[in-house]
């Protein structure tokens, strides 16, 4: 009777030994996905340090820089500002590129994550 027992109780022993395993799988799976999640973060944070940096030094370069003085007539101001808009639409673009996102119609503004988008390199070139 005693060996039926013990049988018993190693069987139940093997029970819970699996189900501890199953949930250390569990537990080693949540704590992969989070040190990826941490990583891609700290990456993402450099970046945008790198980026409000930059954005602060050329604030400070433009508020030292004096405007100069302009005297083009009306319709000239008017056809430099048009000029300047499409300009700068461009310029957004591009500085949004190479702060890592995408500008393509594929996978507009999501992380870059592998290298250059041949998307958004046609789309840039255009």
């Amino acid at each position: 009777m005693e060996k039926k027992n013990v049988f018993a109780q190693i069987h139940e022993m093997e029970t819970q030994v699996e189900s501890f395993k199953d949930e250390l799988g569990t537990m080693k799976q949540a704590v992969k996905e989070l040190m990826e999640d941490n990583q891609r973060l700290l990456t993402e944070n450099e970046r945008l340090r790198k980026i409000l940096k930059r954005e602060a030094q050329v604030e400070v370069a433009a508020a030292a820089k004096p405007e100069p003085f302009n005297v083009l007539s009306e319709p000239a101001k008017k056809n430099e500002e048009a000029s300047d808009m499409v300009g700068e639409g461009y310029d957004n673009l591009a500085r949004l590129y190479h702060e890592g996102f995408h500008i393509c119609n594929v996978y507009y503004g999501h992380l870059r994550t592998e290298g250059d988008c041949l998307f958004c390199l046609s789309f840039l070139n255009k």
